[in-house]
C-alpha cells in the first residue's frame, strides 16, 4: 500500500493546492500511522489533512467522517471548510483532502500533561461529550456485534447486551485532545454504548491511577451505568488482547486486568 511518508507524491500535493486554492507548508507536515495520512499548515492559516485509501473502501462512513461531523453543534472541535476527492488509477488508490480550522493549542499527548489539566479543561470536555451524545445520527461507531466479539474473546460468562446507546467520537485519547479541550480526528464517530468515549479516555489513563480516577470522577454519570461498565470492560479486553499477542504484560494490561475483575463482578451481579 502507498506510504505517504516514503513514496514520492508531489503531484498529489499540487492537485490538493489547486483544488482547495491554498499553498501547503511542506515543512509543517505531520504524518499519521501506517503512512495513510498527512497534514499540513496552509497559506490561509488552516490545516489540510490528506488521506489515501484503497478503492473498495471509499464508500465507508469513515471516508466522510470529517465532513459529516460539521453537522454537530455544541462540541469543541475544528471547523470543517471544504474537501476534494479523486481517483488515482496509476497508484490504484483514491485520495481525499479536507481543509479544516487549524488548532494552535498542542495535543495533551501524555499522562504527565494530563495530570496537570485544570478544572475548566475537564468541564469543557464534559460539555462537549454531553452535546455529542445527544446528537442524532445513523452512523455506527461501535456495534453490538463488535463489542460482544471483543469482550467474549477475553472474558466468559458475561451478558454483553448494551441497554443505552449514544453518539460518540469513539477515539478519545490524549493525542486526540488539545490542551484547550478541542476534540480532533473525527473519522470514526457514530453511535456507541453510552460511556464509550469516557471509557476510551479512562483506558488511556490507566498507567497513572490518579488520572484514571479523575476520568472516573468526571464521567461517573456515564461510567457507572451498565453500558458504561461494558464500555470499560471492552477497553480492558482490548488491552489484555494486545498483551497476549505480545506475550508480555503492558502498562495498560496490568491495571486493565485488575479493573476487569471489579467490572465483571458488578456486571454479573447487577
Amino acid at each position: 500500500m502507498f506510504d505517504v511518508r516514503e513514496q514520492q507524491h508531489d503531484d498529489v500535493l499540487g492537485q490538493v493546492e489547486r483544488a482547495l486554492d491554498v499553498r501547503l507548508d511542506r515543512a509543517s507536515v505531520v504524518y499519521g500511522i501506517h503512512g495513510a495520512t498527512e497534514g499540513f499548515r496552509t497559506s490561509a492559516d488552516t490545516w489540510v489533512r490528506i488521506e489515501r485509501r484503497q478503492r473498495w473502501r471509499i464508500n465507508s462512513a469513515v471516508w466522510v467522517g470529517l465532513e459529516a461531523a460539521a453537522t454537530i453543534r455544541g462540541v469543541k472541535k475544528p471547523a470543517w471548510y471544504q474537501s476534494t476527492t479523486w481517483s488515482d488509477p496509476a497508484r490504484d488508490i483514491v485520495w481525499r483532502a479536507d481543509e479544516l480550522e487549524r488548532i494552535t493549542a498542542p495535543p495533551v499527548g501524555d499522562l504527565a500533561t494530563a495530570a496537570g489539566l485544570p478544572k475548566a479543561w475537564w468541564a469543557s470536555l464534559h460539555e462537549s461529550l454531553t452535546a455529542l451524545a445527544a446528537h442524532p445520527t445513523e452512523r455506527v461507531g461501535m456495534s453490538q456485534a463488535h463489542l460482544t466479539k471483543r469482550i467474549s474473546e477475553v472474558f466468559d460468562d458475561v451478558d454483553t447486551q448494551v441497554d443505552e446507546w449514544a453518539t460518540a467520537h469513539t477515539d478519545v485519547h490524549w493525542a486526540n485532545l488539545s490542551t484547550d479541550a478541542h476534540l480532533i480526528d473525527w473519522e470514526d464517530w457514530g453511535l456507541a454504548p453510552r460511556g464509550h468515549d469516557a471509557a476510551c479516555l479512562w483506558q488511556s489513563a490507566l498507567p497513572d491511577p490518579a488520572v484514571a480516577a479523575r476520568v472516573q470522577r468526571e464521567f461517573a454519570d456515564d461510567l457507572e451505568t451498565r453500558s458504561g461498565k461494558l464500555a470499560q470492560l471492552l477497553q480492558c479486553a482490548n488491552a489484555i488482547r494486545v498483551a497476549r499477542r505480545r506475550g508480555t504484560p503492558t502498562p495498560l494490561s496490568v491495571p486493565a486486568t485488575a479493573a476487569a475483575d471489579v467490572l465483571l463482578a458488578e456486571l454479573r451481579t447487577g
